[in-house]
């Protein structure tokens, strides 16, 4: 796998104005500022921009100036560095990880090759959250890379939103890395996905969460139903990484609703309620639709959380299609067809989780104890960058979290003391009278300045990162 690169730059502060009231804006307040940015005017340039290279297809061609896939690749790279360097004078770096492959819908060797950048955090560049979405399109026939395939909404919209949110975003500074990540090979079996969590690995990117964006920009289906209301946010129940390993201790202890990819989707919906993005998120609780996959799903199997983001409702007329018109209804994937307010209010989502995950401490680490007890307890490592800890539970059969009790560390006794002397390993919260049988419990970790990080749960396989099964005694 060879990776091409620019030598990153500092990124430049762009500091929110002062409420009138001169208190510090809230983390919420923070986040509606940014996502403010985002436009559907501009959303809808870089549609187009991609639309207007006829084809897609991976197996397209990439010496073309004017068609193909490798046109519209050089394409977003060139409108990404334009949009970014105002910001921040080329603040990104620029890689393009590959694979040379062959598969079902591969005939010959080609190689899937994928447009990344890559926005370094100020406390290192190993904790990583990914926006991404796959660039390649399709017609009916998934063989067919010399027809029309616009694309608009499979996936030009999800790019789309990939390039808005590195323009916008690109004008901060976080403490933990964003990437910014445009796959191909998509539609040939998920290639551009798995080159990408490969990288990642390669890497040693510890992987906070990968927000895939995969037709999210149109607001009415094939059947008429319209809402522009609402998005789907797609998660995997228990983790299929480790799953084999996992099994009989979530036999015994729970946590089959409680993936990290599952508290993943709890944390955009949350933050859906909260900030000014206009929707409103409806989890769905399947790795993806029903029966059918997208870019999110080889991160899942490297143990990474993911999640996949979607429109409401689809239209399956406008999906895969050849570009014709039958017996009145028009077919095919047109930037005619898609809804741009909604297209932004979903790019805004996106935005506000990628700066609020990137803004926040790491999630913490918790196990729990209380068997044949009253009292539950809760304990965890400490996390770099938590000034406070939040605890939660709900109910078994409960869908999000009902209950809460903040933890904030007490400073140590002895300040002075050196990094010989024995510390704190561990922090402790004891729930009395509350049963370990009859709750799922979780903590979360909170910045200084109130960032959040998603809940991770007590279960088995509940940590924010692969599995690995501890030694056999």
């Amino acid at each position: 796998m060879r990776r091409l690169a620019v030598l990153p730059c500092l990124l430049l502060i762009a500091a929110a104005p002062p409420p009138r009231s001169g208190q510090p804006l809230t983390p919420d307040q923070k986040l509606d500022v940014i996502i403010g940015k985002v436009s559907a005017k501009v959303l809808r340039g870089h549609v187009e921009g991609l639309v207007s290279f006829g084809t897609r297809h991976t197996l397209s061609s990439t010496t073309d100036k004017k068609r193909g896939i490798g046109a519209a690749m050089d394409w977003a790279y060139d409108r990404v560095r334009s949009l970014t360097r105002a910001n921040c004078n080329q603040c990104l770096v620029f890689q393009s990880p590959y694979a040379e492959t062959t598969g079902p819908r591969i005939p010959r060797l080609t190689r899937v090759k994928n447009v990344v950048f890559i926005q370094n955090g100020t406390q290192g560049i190993k904790d990583v959250v990914i926006i991404q979405a796959h660039i390649d399109s399709r017609v009916t026939d998934v063989m067919n890379f010399t027809s029309d395939a616009p694309g608009a909404n499979d996936n030009a919209s999800g790019s789309a939103a990939v390039i808005e949110a590195a323009r916008i975003l690109t004008q901060y500074r976080f403490p933990h890395t964003i990437v910014y990540a445009l796959l191909s090979g998509e539609e040939q079996g998920l290639v551009g996905g798995k080159v990408l969590a490969d990288f990642a690995k390669e890497q040693g990117w510890n992987v906070i969460a990968v927000l895939n964006n995969d037709i999210i920009g149109n607001s009415c289906g094939s059947d008429g139903v319209c809402d522009a209301d609402h998005v789907r946010v797609l998660s995997e129940g228990p983790r299929v990484q480790g799953q084999s390993s996992l099994a009989a201790s979530m036999h015994s202890y729970g946590g089959e609703n409680d993936s990290p990819s599952r508290n993943l989707s709890r944390y955009l919906d949350s933050l859906a309620g909260r900030v000014n993005a206009g929707l409103d998120v409806r989890p769905i609780w399947r790795t993806d639709r029903f029966g059918r996959g997208g870019d999110h799903i080889p991160f899942l199997d490297a143990g990474f959380p993911a999640a996949r983001i979607s429109v409401a409702v689809e239209n399956y007329d406008y999906q895969h299609q050849d570009l014709r018109t039958e017996n009145g209804i028009q077919y095919g994937d047109t930037v005619d067809k898609m809804d741009f307010e909604y297209l932004a209010k979903v790019t805004k989502l996106n935005v506000a989780a990628l700066a609020s995950l990137a803004s926040a401490p790491l999630p913490p680490e918790p196990v729990v104890d209380g068997a044949v007890k009253p009292d539950t307890t809760i304990s965890w490592p400490p996390v770099r960058g938590a000034a406070s800890y939040m605890v939660r539970w709900r109910r078994t059969d409960a869908s999000n979290w009902e209950h809460e009790r903040k933890f904030v560390p007490q400073p140590s006794p002895n300040p002075t003391a050196s990094a010989s002397e024995p510390r704190q390993l561990t922090f402790q919260v004891v729930l009395p009278h509350i049963r370990v049988d009859d709750w799922i419990f979780g903590v979360s970790s909170v910045s200084a300045d109130g960032f959040e990080s998603p809940v991770a749960s007590a279960v088995p396989g509940g940590a924010f990162k692969p599995y690995v099964a501890p030694p056999k005694p």
